[in-house]
């Protein structure tokens, strides 16, 4: 379903936006290296605890070798037996630093996600849920290939990062 805005039209006439009869969700559930730029990503059809524990996997899996932070809110969903085991099994290399409640605006993924919603679904209608997934995945590809991008986007400068 295409994420509405508010846009200009010509005085009189309403700008007609298609939305699907019976629109099938997915999840974006992501992170952003800080330091980096870079994203890790996945679009799920729910955004639940096995969800959150494959991306704590996939961050991992992404970065083998020293201590990965991880800065997220206070959501229920990060709170489970399969996230304590990743932890367990990642023998302090995953640190877990939670957010204030209702504070998108200190987690850096959350100025991305704005930046991709304006990109990509902002008044789009895809002809399938497959198209959406597509465009969802070249926009942090291709994030991913211009990190300098995404740090101007969460407000990140690395060379003050000490």
């Amino acid at each position: 379903m295409p994420t509405l805005k508010a846009m200009w039209s010509p005085k009189g006439r309403q700008v007609m936006i298609q939305t699907p009869a019976q629109p099938t969700r997915r999840y974006g559930i992501g992170a952003v290296d800080y330091h980096t730029g870079q994203t890790v990503v996945l679009i799920r059809r729910r955004k639940r605890r096995p969800e959150v524990a494959e991306l704590l996997e996939a961050l991992l899996e992404k970065h083998p070798t020293g201590t990965v932070y991880v800065a997220w809110d206070n959501s229920n969903t990060h709170e489970d037996e399969e996230v304590e085991a990743i932890l367990r099994g990642a023998a302090g290399r995953l640190v877990l630093l939670y957010l204030p409640t209702y504070s998108p605006w200190l987690n850096p993924i959350e100025m991305l996600w704005r930046h991709f919603r304006r990109e990509v679904t902002h008044c789009e209608l895809f002809p399938n849920v497959k198209a959406l997934i597509a465009a969802a995945y070249d926009f942090f590809e291709r994030h991913n290939r211009r990190p300098s991008d995404v740090l101007s986007i969460i407000g990140s400068n690395p060379a003050e990062i000490t």
